[in-house]
């Protein structure tokens, strides 16, 4: 395996990237599309790992800086604004791996969120990896927090003893509680057109897409548990069911899955799915 360092050229803006290249290239490359305000290394190097444990399974990888994020020049951009930076980069790992003949996305958080609007406006994505997808509404974190923080809470030990011991200020956690409740109970999604919500908006994106996808979970993360509840209905929920999803859950992961042994998982699932859907 071979890394080189790259300048892709975006609308005039160089951005930096990492390719790490098998001797031998799988038919399907991969690019990993970048969550929050992250850099192509990834939180606890995981970017960096993943690329080099693919490209070790013979698949081509790519890993960016955003315009305006880590090494690359530009203004810096959210999550919605970044298809032509995801453009550039699937079209220069096409030109440096010109046998591949299917590209994924790979993206955690909002990257995951980003690479499914990109895929959905182009042609040239055969599948997507998406971790913990970025869905947040104001009642979607509400409903998150009421049915996985708060029971968890209640159960809690250490819950019990700082109440009782005075600690704790119940009142103020009550009312938390029920304005949070309510928060979650206002949630309306409808069934006849695609609000202008994030999840809606992902779910008609993944519609457009059709095409396969692995969705990997942490169970210990709001984000995942609230996309996970959002795509119980709604256009999220049909958009899923317009693709090919194969699910993979990791219950003891956080959010960037920070150990060695949820990173690992990641890496074999994300294989094992590529050789699966894009056998050579």
């Amino acid at each position: 395996m071979i890394e080189q360092a790259l300048l892709i050229d975006c609308d005039g803006t160089p951005m930096t990237a990492i390719l790490a290249m098998p001797p031998v290239p799988a038919s399907v490359g991969v690019v990993i599309v970048v969550g929050g305000p992250q850099t192509r290394v990834g939180s606890h190097r995981q970017f960096v790992l993943l690329a080099r444990a693919l490209a070790a399974a013979g698949v081509p990888c790519l890993r960016f800086d955003y315009r305006g994020m880590g090494d690359s020049s530009g203004e810096q951009r959210d999550f919605e604004r970044v298809a032509d930076d995801i453009g550039a980069a699937v079209a220069s790992l096409r030109t440096r791996v010109p046998s591949i003949k299917h590209v994924v996305l790979w993206g955690l958080c909002d990257g995951a969120t980003a690479s499914a609007f990109y895929a959905a406006e182009s042609a040239g994505v055969s599948g997507l990896v998406m971790l913990n997808p970025w869905v947040r509404t104001t009642a979607g974190e509400a409903a998150a927090l009421v049915s996985n923080y708060y029971g968890k809470r209640f159960m809690s030990a250490d819950f019990w003893r700082k109440l009782l011991s005075g600690e704790m200020d119940l009142l103020r956690r009550l009312r938390e509680f029920v304005a949070n409740w309510r928060s979650a109970r206002a949630r309306n999604v409808s069934d006849s057109e695609p609000s202008n919500s994030l999840p809606d908006r992902l779910g008609v994106s993944l519609a457009r897409f059709g095409k396969p996808i692995l969705l990997i979970t942490s169970g210990n993360d709001f984000t995942a548990a609230e996309f996970l509840r959002a795509a119980e209905s709604g256009y999220l929920s049909k958009g899923l069911a317009r693709c090919q999803i194969t699910r993979h859950a990791i219950e003891a992961a956080n959010h960037t899955f920070s150990s060695a042994a949820w990173r690992a998982d990641v890496e074999n699932a994300t294989s094992g799915w590529l050789n699966a859907n894009f056998p050579d």
